[in-house]
């Protein structure tokens, strides 16, 4: 799989409240593109990841990790222009935790198309987008809309995660014709249920799928969060799959992107798509109990491990 985007260092708050009365954080790193591709290498499929680094020693940190994790770094791009970005998040007992980012004209920000031109889509199977990549600046949209076409003529397949981030755009309206545009050219789309109506003004997930399925998607994913998922295909099938319940949810950011990873890695072996949202909806549930976005994505072993566990306590 070839996926391309943002990674940045995160600090996390070791106590709840607000930033400026925490003094402690422990450090990670997030980016969502990256976590698919960290949740993809651990359960045993190579991944490429495109991106831009700062020569610094954010940078740094991001590259060794790209290593040990065995990620294909070959296009990975380290920029002496530019910086790494980084975000702070904070400790919550309940609900999304606040965060707050330092990305600003950051090296990732400058991808364009010549970073996916200098990239090998041959032998790959599946290119994932990101909405974020999109929003980033002009020349990482043009690098999205490249990549996409150059897949497509790859006869790879196209997914694609809206992952709205309103902050990064102009406007809603912009916002809402440019992940269309990106959504009608993939195969199969990831959306959370917020961002489904966000982005076709519908409340239904049966209306919020047919939408992007008449105007040519494969196959239409939709996140419900703790009650699991619901997806629809193009020949018509379609079905609610139930979410695993956690004791105790410590951070929701990131669950999507392991649900992706979880999905993503039953398509690339030819599971149903059912049983492929079973994988995304258990990688969800794992990641939601962790207070990082990915140290604690599981192996292959581990996550069959969890699923046999569930079963046996069905």
């Amino acid at each position: 799989m070839i996926t391309f985007g943002e990674a940045m260092v995160v600090f996390i708050a070791s106590k709840e409240g607000e930033f400026k009365d925490v003094s402690r954080y422990s450090r990670g790193l997030a980016g969502a593109e990256l976590n698919v591709a960290v949740g993809l290498t651990r359960l045993g499929h190579k991944v490429k990841y495109v991106t831009r680094l700062g020569k610094d020693p954010y940078g740094e940190y991001i590259l060794d990790f790209i290593h040990k994790e065995k990620i294909d770094d070959s296009g990975v791009y380290m920029d002496s222009n530019y910086l790494t970005g980084s975000y702070i998040k904070s400790k919550v007992k309940t609900g999304d935790p606040k965060v707050f980012y330092f990305r600003q004209n950051s090296a990732a920000s400058h991808i364009d198309i010549c970073d996916m031109k200098k990239t090998n889509f041959e032998n790959a199977k599946i290119l994932h987008v990101s909405g974020i990549t999109a929003a980033l600046s002009k020349s990482s949209q043009e690098a999205c809309f490249w990549a996409i076409e150059k897949a497509q003529q790859c006869k790879m397949k196209v997914t694609f995660d809206p992952n709205i981030r309103r902050n990064l755009w102009k406007s809603e309206e912009e916002m809402r014709s440019v992940l269309n545009r990106i959504a009608f050219r993939s195969e199969i789309i990831l959306p959370g249920i917020a961002e489904g109506k966000i982005l076709t003004k519908k409340e239904r997930v049966e209306d919020i799928a047919d939408f992007y399925l008449e105007k040519g998607v494969q196959v239409v994913v939709i996140k419900l969060g703790a009650l699991g998922a619901y997806y629809k295909t193009s020949d018509g099938v379609g079905a609610y799959v139930k979410g695993f319940s956690v004791s105790r949810v410590i951070d929701t950011i990131g669950a999507g992107d392991a649900f992706a990873s979880g999905f993503l890695s039953g398509i690339l072996e030819n599971l149903s798509i059912h049983d492929s949202v079973v994988r995304g909806n258990a990688m969800g549930a794992i990641i939601v109990t962790s207070k990082t976005d990915n140290h604690d994505l599981p192996t292959k072993l581990e996550l069959e491990e969890y699923l046999e566990h569930v079963r046996l306590l069905a």
